[in-house]
């Protein structure tokens, strides 16, 4: 048996959002941690951790998410999810930005709506437009549907214990299921049976899911990729080899667009390395907040 995984981080409410930090007396640089669809701040406990050292890290529970209330203009748009974001950083000041999954995509719009709150970018199987979706962004564009995904949240809710969902979402997201600690996965089936019983919970999840397929959808100067192409942050991009949501070759169109960009892929990791291989990912990120404190060290390779 491996060691026992760190607890959680502490968490409190700022603004309209609840957020989970490492202790306030460490390092004075800062650093922002945004979760995917259906996670929490809890997806980054272990990162948090490695980096501890290095930043002073506060990892946001989206809007609807975690322990967070569900907004009071129910917006759960990219769009709205960023504002949230973008509230967090103006209490911490300017930070080191994380995001994975859809927390990429709204960290993308934070990054390029404001710069002056963005020392650094990390995404880690950022969710942006694919044309050749893999079958979760499928699953999740047919679970939006108006109608379709209310059915079909709240049957799960009533015929699939706790335990069979997360164990399932888990399976889609790491490479490799067997190698979720005991406790890790306790937590995840405690926190999905907390979450059972909120009366928003299946519309913060339809409704992040729908604000990823607009994005899909999106045309015009607004598109994700036209974000993207604003950034001016220095940027690293994670893909895991093994991702079954996100295509790792994405990241050959990132590479072109994103203006100072390192990519990184992780042969042995899926959708969420930065729970499977905290050690690895840390490193990448510690070179990169490195490299931006010089300023003008080189970004590829």
């Amino acid at each position: 048996m491996t060691a026992a995984p760190i607890p959680h981080w502490p968490g409190k409410m700022i603004g309209s959002v609840h957020v989970r930090s490492t202790p306030g007396d460490g390092p004075a640089e800062q650093a922002v941690f945004v979760h995917g669809l259906a996670g929490s701040a809890t997806n980054w406990t272990d990162l948090m951790g490695e980096l501890r050292e290095t930043v002073t890290g506060h990892a946001i529970d989206l809007p609807g998410a975690g322990f967070s209330p569900a907004p009071a203009d129910g917006d759960y748009s990219i769009a709205g999810h960023a504002g949230a974001v973008i509230g967090l950083l103006e209490h911490t000041g300017p930070a080191h930005l994380f995001g994975n999954s859809l927390g990429g995509a709204v960290a993308v719009r934070v990054a390029a709506a404001r710069p002056d709150l963005v020392r650094s970018l990390t995404l880690v199987s950022p969710a942006l437009p694919d044309l050749l979706p893999r079958y979760g962004p499928v699953h999740v564009a047919a679970a939006a549907v108006p109608g379709v995904g209310e059915w079909v949240a709240a049957r799960l809710r009533l015929m699939v214990p706790a335990e069979q969902r997360i164990t399932a979402s888990m399976a889609r997201v790491w490479a490799d299921i067997g190698a979720v600690h005991p406790l890790r996965l306790r937590d995840a089936i405690e926190e999905e049976r907390r979450r059972d019983d909120l009366p928003y919970v299946d519309a913060a999840v339809i409704g992040s899911a729908r604000g990823i397929v607009a994005e899909y959808f999106r045309r015009g100067q607004d598109t994700l990729w036209h974000q993207a192409a604003k950034v001016r942050a220095r940027t690293l991009i994670i893909h895991g080899r093994r991702d079954r949501l996100v295509r790792p070759a994405m990241a050959r169109k990132a590479y072109r667009t994103f203006h100072e960009v390192r990519l990184v892929l992780l042969p042995m990791a899926g959708h969420v390395a930065m729970m499977e291989m905290p050690q690895v990912v840390a490193a990448e990120a510690r070179r990169l907040i490195g490299e931006t404190r010089l300023g003008n060290a080189p970004l590829p390779g």
